[in-house]
């Protein structure tokens, strides 16, 4: 597959709909886009496969689709530090932050990405922020060797629990109360910790404007639910 393969297969899936939302929101980017969803970008991907020299060349394109594409089709075997440094200084901008660490992102996969996350925690950058909780989050889904340990995720929320309302950052804000969610699923343990936190925190301020239905999701909700409790035998 090519650039100009990938571009034709974005156009031929384009959504009319889609490419008016877009219009309305992305007001503060210069990214064009066919209105493809995540699912829809997911399905094209899979197709492509992995495919290092691809994804950089799609990065560079002014298409928002062809960028996520170029996010999910990357190879965590050859992804550096050097590349994602790079790409981080322009995922805000683009709407791409939320797919670059987390939706089961490429570099969530990477043998650095723990590094990654702890380092650009205390990053004066609010991008680099938001995307080391939503790396944070990805890493709460790891099981066996590869999975960090508990006193790692204690720490995580500790953390939160302290900081959350003092980032003036909502994306960060919004990306921390999603890896307070994620690391509450994992064990009991993990579990009656996140809880606590939650109700220490309370309500997460997050404005996702006025033609928009979305809201903070609801952790003390969600990890009191019937769903979690079967899950973690509670």
């Amino acid at each position: 597959m090519t650039t100009t393969g990938v571009m034709e297969l974005l156009k031929e899936n384009k959504n009319e709909r889609g490419i008016e939302h877009w219009k309305k929101k992305a007001l503060k980017t210069k990214l064009l886009s066919f209105g493809l969803g995540l699912t829809q970008l997911r399905k094209i991907s899979k197709k492509i496969g992995r495919d290092h020299e691809l994804a950089q060349q799609l990065w560079k394109s002014n298409v928002y689709d062809a960028k996520i594409v170029g996010l999910l089709i990357d190879d965590p075997k050859l992804m550096t530090r050097e590349q994602i440094e790079k790409q981080v200084e322009d995922v805000d901008a683009g709407y791409l932050a939320h797919v670059f660490s987390s939706c089961d992102a490429t570099l969530a996969k990477t043998p650095f990405a723990l590094e990654v996350a702890s380092d650009w925690r205390d990053s004066k950058d609010a991008t680099r922020r938001r995307c080391a909780w939503g790396l944070i989050y990805e890493s709460s889904k790891l099981k066996g060797k590869k999975a960090p340990g508990d006193d790692f995720f204690l720490e995580c929320i500790d953390r939160i629990e302290k900081t959350i309302h003092e980032d003036r950052d909502m994306w960060v804000r919004e990306s921390m109360n999603g890896a307070l969610f994620g690391i509450g699923k994992r064990n009991k343990k993990l579990n009656k910790r996140a809880i606590k936190a939650a109700k220490a925190i309370g309500p997460v301020d997050v404005d996702y404007g006025d033609d928009n239905d979305c809201e903070p999701i609801d952790v003390l909700k969600h990890l009191t639910s019937d769903y979690v409790k079967k899950k973690l035998g509670t």
